[in-house]
């Protein structure tokens, strides 16, 4: 039988139903792109259709091979882990399916035009309505998703420089939404400091939604404690032509053998300073507790354009909306480092005495340290075309019951049990071994992320 091509393209999900609705136009302009392949979508969590419904669709169309591209930024917890676990699950579920998995949109010259162009949007903008200031008065602020994959955070600040470079703006800075430091507001803050005229705040981002959402309300909120400067919000990337390119690009490369992950500086696989404790970590995905749930209530106030609000008790209240609480494994207290990450210029810590070590004895160490959690090795997902062999496996029984389906995942050995109900239920042990993000007590960190007391 013919071999017949579909394009999958795996989103993250919001509960923004606006950004849903962005996030679909990547599929119909792949599909403009590529008039002979079906095209679907689906997502991680808090959208539906979710990944597997789409393969489903791609399957029931006759595709016997997937082109499954990353709707990602750059390669960090979602594109390593989550979604290459969904696409490992599909395929060993549906034998005769081939699902190759490309790469994140990454370091690309493309995405860093288009980004200077939405940048050059509101310079334009401000200019226009506020007065011309020049750019050497003027500091960019890039506002990454944030990660705790330090190679993702870095590539944040990678396309800030070069945008700043680019561009000629007398400054620039690097903020993040979350996870990591610094964060917006205290980020702003600190840039607030440095004299400039005007600050452009640009999110680095393919959507609009919650963290886009807050990341314009903290904007705001510094700029009412510095009315001497002018804050200025760029949009981000959306649907812009050069980023479409990009995404075609990826499928290009898949079908070429050219879809590389970078693992030079995969945590994963190499001695990261810091995160030494995360090699070999078993690859899989967190986000079956809201796979499937909607991004919205059809009656909630924000008109789909959702802030996150109505995961507040208090608003639910307000405006008489059931309140539906995120499930989460995370136990209410403060974010602690769960191994030793002593400072040293090397590994430090407990991992200090492995500086001499012999490589393979240096890794065999590691990956048996009491904290590391089981021992696997790493994959990227199916044919990632890293050149690696990556060994694998996910041993736990577990059933979802929901209104689309009914099936058992392989994953792994869970130490607690738990049940809840969010449009599906499932009742299954969990032990989760991911090591924490090492610095998630930076003052400048993910604290002052957590909701105003």
């Amino acid at each position: 039988m013919a071999e017949k091509l579909g394009i999958m393209v795996c989103g993250h999900g919001s509960r923004n139903q606006n950004a849903a609705r962005e996030f679909a136009i990547i599929a119909e302009a792949l599909r403009a792109r590529n008039p002979d392949m079906p095209v679907e979508y689906g997502y991680l969590e808090f959208c539906n259709p979710v990944i597997a419904e789409g393969l489903d669709r791609l399957r029931a169309a006759g595709v016997t091979r997937v082109l499954a591209v990353p709707g990602m930024l750059f390669a960090a917890g979602h594109a390593k882990n989550d979604i290459p676990s969904v696409l490992n699950t599909y395929q060993a579920q549906n034998p005769g399916m081939v699902i190759n998995y490309g790469r994140e949109l990454g370091i690309d010259l493309k995405m860093i035009r288009a980004a200077g162009g939405r940048i050059q949007e509101a310079v334009d903008q401000a200019n226009a309505e506020l007065g011309f200031v020049d750019k050497h008065e003027t500091l960019l602020m890039v506002v990454g998703r944030g990660s705790s994959d330090p190679d993702a955070n870095s590539n944040a600040t990678k396309v800030m420089r070069m945008l700043w470079e680019g561009m000629g703006f007398g400054w620039g800075e690097t903020c993040y939404s979350g996870v990591t430091f610094p964060l917006v507001e205290p980020g702003l803050s600190h840039a607030a400091k440095l004299g400039y005229k005007r600050i452009i705040v640009f999110p680095y981002f393919l959507f609009t939604g919650v963290l886009v959402k807050r990341i314009y309300s903290y904007t705001d909120a510094v700029a009412a404690r510095h009315p001497e400067i002018q804050f200025v919000k760029a949009s981000y990337l959306n649907d812009h032509p050069l980023v479409l390119d990009t995404f075609q690009d990826r499928v290009k490369e898949i079908l070429e053998g050219a879809a590389v992950m970078n693992c030079q500086m995969c945590k994963y696989r190499e001695q990261v300073l810091g995160f030494e404790a995360d090699i070999g970590q078993p690859q899989e995905s967190h986000h079956h507790h809201v796979e499937g749930i909607g991004g919205g209530m059809e009656d909630c106030p924000c008109h789909g354009d959702c802030d996150a609000s109505c995961r507040e008790e208090d608003f639910c209240r307000e405006h008489g909306l059931p309140w539906t609480p995120v499930h989460s494994h995370a136990a209410p207290a403060p974010l602690e480092p769960a191994f030793d990450y002593g400072a040293s210029t090397l590994l430090g810590g407990k991992y200090g005495h492995l500086l001499n070590a012999a490589p393979d004895a240096e890794l065999e160490a590691v990956m048996n340290a009491s904290s590391s959690g089981k021992k696997a090795v790493h994959e990227h997902g199916p044919d990632c075309g890293c050149g690696h062999d990556h060994g694998h496996t996910h041993h736990h029984d577990h059933n979802h019951h929901d209104a689309h389906a009914a099936h058992d995942h392989g994953h792994h050995d869970h130490g607690h049990s738990h049940s809840h109900a969010h449009g599906h239920a499932h009742d299954h042990g969990h032990d989760h071994h991911h090591a924490p993000y090492p610095h998630a007590d930076h003052p400048l960190g993910p604290k002052s992320m957590q909701k105003k007391k």
